[in-house]
């Protein structure tokens, strides 16, 4: 992946279109200063976003619309620096004059009055009427951060329909290359729900590569009747079921996040109640109450409970979506329009449904389903 802030520096110069602020260093962003070292020697970043900007023309992505992409690119960035701080009671608010809220505003053609006020507050319905609650710093900065997460995915979405379409041809396909990008297992000091959802996706795979590359062949060459040497695999179908079937970690997980008073303590509690001494990839650790460890095929993983439901939830509120929707670009409110989603009809027959988080009556509408039920749902099998 190339650092697109040089680019985005490049363009600014050069194209003069985009006002994406003085600050263009990675460092300076809240959401790109926790990494490396952007800069790596002998590439030439706005070499490479020329190549890239030639092939999505190509594609049928306009020049136009590469730019639009590129503003709302900036105006994540801008997005996460945004500061809520703490006001009077169990209140937040953002400064006046904060110029990150101003340049997200203007990039996304938003009206900055309206994400003032919706990031600090939420609405909620009672008998009859709606009413505003302010929301604390901290629920603030998570609706923050999802709000951030879910405009990126809405934008990476749209590239790769445009790029589909451009693709699809009404010709009989009888071959084809299927490229999947996907982190490697992972497995650090500390593993959170990232780790989690990642080496879930890699248990997934595993399993394809099980059955076609041995389960399969095998059953083949027992219909041809050739001779080989039978080859004993390990299925890791226990650990899957671990995760994904009803009442397995991820069924619990959402459960927990329905509730009222739902909390990592809790939900950690059910999976030992559930699984501890019962299943054979689920494990404790000793000394701790808030972990817990699965056998997965390449390792096992200690993964630390807290901050799971929150992740899990990743809530975007509707008050959020309706002033994107409202934007006066025409790209940035086609990404946020009511679509139905096209993964409903293609859960694989016989898979445990996942369920949608209920909305609380109480609390604004989320447009979105919990991480973990998405990530159950990604048809990696008709690949």
């Amino acid at each position: 992946m190339f650092n697109w802030l040089d680019p985005l520096r490049y363009i600014k110069a050069k194209e003069s279109i985009i006002h994406i602020g003085e600050t263009v260093a990675a460092g300076d962003f809240f959401y790109t200063a926790h990494g490396g070292d952007p800069i790596i020697n002998g590439v030439d970043d706005a070499d490479d976003l020329g190549d890239t900007r030639d092939a999505l023309l190509l594609l049928g992505i306009s020049a136009k619309d590469q730019m639009m992409i590129f503003q709302i690119l900036a105006a994540i960035l801008h997005f996460g620096n945004v500061r809520i701080k703490e006001a009077e009671g169990e209140t937040s608010e953002i400064s006046a004059k904060d110029k990150h809220l101003q340049l997200m505003c203007q990039l996304l053609g938003i009206e900055e009055s309206q994400m003032r006020m919706w990031l600090c507050n939420k609405k909620f319905t009672t008998v009859g009427e709606v009413l505003t609650k302010p929301l604390t710093a901290e629920q603030a900065s998570n609706a923050q951060d999802a709000l951030a997460k879910h405009i990126y995915a809405k934008m990476f979405d749209w590239i790769v329909e445009k790029v589909n379409l451009s693709l699809h041809s009404t010709t009989k396909h009888h071959r084809f290359i299927g490229v999947l990008d996907i982190y490697g297992f992972e497995t650090f000091e500390i593993n959170s729900f990232e780790q989690f959802c990642i080496n879930y996706a890699n248990e997934k795979l595993q399993q394809i590569f099980n059955s076609h590359v041995f389960k399969l062949e095998q059953e083949e060459y027992v219909k041809e009747a050739i001779e080989w040497s039978f080859i004993d695999f390990y299925d890791n179908q226990p650990c899957i079921d671990l995760i994904e079937s009803k009442l397995g970690i991820l069924d619990l997980l959402d459960e927990e996040c329905r509730m009222p008073k739902g909390s990592d303590k809790n939900w950690c509690q059910k999976l030992y109640d559930k699984h501890y001494n019962k299943a054979q990839h689920f494990d404790k650790p000793r000394m701790s109450n808030m972990a817990f460890i699965i056998h997965h095929f390449a390792d096992k993983v200690t993964y630390q409970a807290d901050g799971f439901l929150e992740k899990n939830r990743d809530t975007v509120l509707e008050d959020h979506i309706n002033i994107l929707r409202a934007s006066e670009h025409a790209l940035v409110a086609e990404l946020f329009e009511d679509k139905p989603d096209p993964n409903e009809k293609k859960q694989r027959a016989g898979s445990h449904p996942t369920q949608p988080l209920r909305a609380n009556p109480k609390g604004s509408k989320s447009t979105k389903k919990t991480v973990g039920s998405q990530v159950r749902r990604i048809s990696i099998m008709e690949t």
